[in-house]
């Protein structure tokens, strides 16, 4: 990530380094395996990429997973286990946290506005 240094304050000669993304709330996946457990590897997985990522925008998300994965409102979309299961996020790309919305079903997704929820 490049920080620029009109960005920031000033600090003399040190650098600042963002971490990788933080992922609020890990519970909230935990919860959704408790009945769905035949989906941990891939949820677990998911979210060890994303908490290494390094998003800047939206074509950051789109390089990994598609353009289909991006929506209106900085959310994104993600299919787990072919598309069985699905994660909905909101991206605060500034500040690298990822918000879980919603994990469910791909039937539960379609009664959801994703890029509100």
């Amino acid at each position: 990530m490049m920080i620029y240094s009109n960005q920031l304050p000033n600090l003399g000669n040190c650098s600042i380094l963002l971490p990788d993304m933080r992922v609020i709330a890990k519970s909230t996946l935990e919860e959704f395996l408790e009945e769905h457990a035949e989906a941990r590897e891939q949820i677990n997985a998911w979210y060890d990429y994303v908490k290494h990522a390094n998003w800047h925008a939206p074509a950051d998300v789109q390089q990994g997973f598609g353009e289909d994965a991006v929506l209106a409102n900085n959310r994104a979309v993600f299919n787990i286990k072919g598309k069985k299961y699905r994660i909905v996020v909101h991206i605060h790309y500034t500040s690298q946290i990822v918000f879980i919305r919603f994990v469910g079903t791909h039937a539960e997704y379609n009664k959801i506005d994703a890029t509100t929820i």
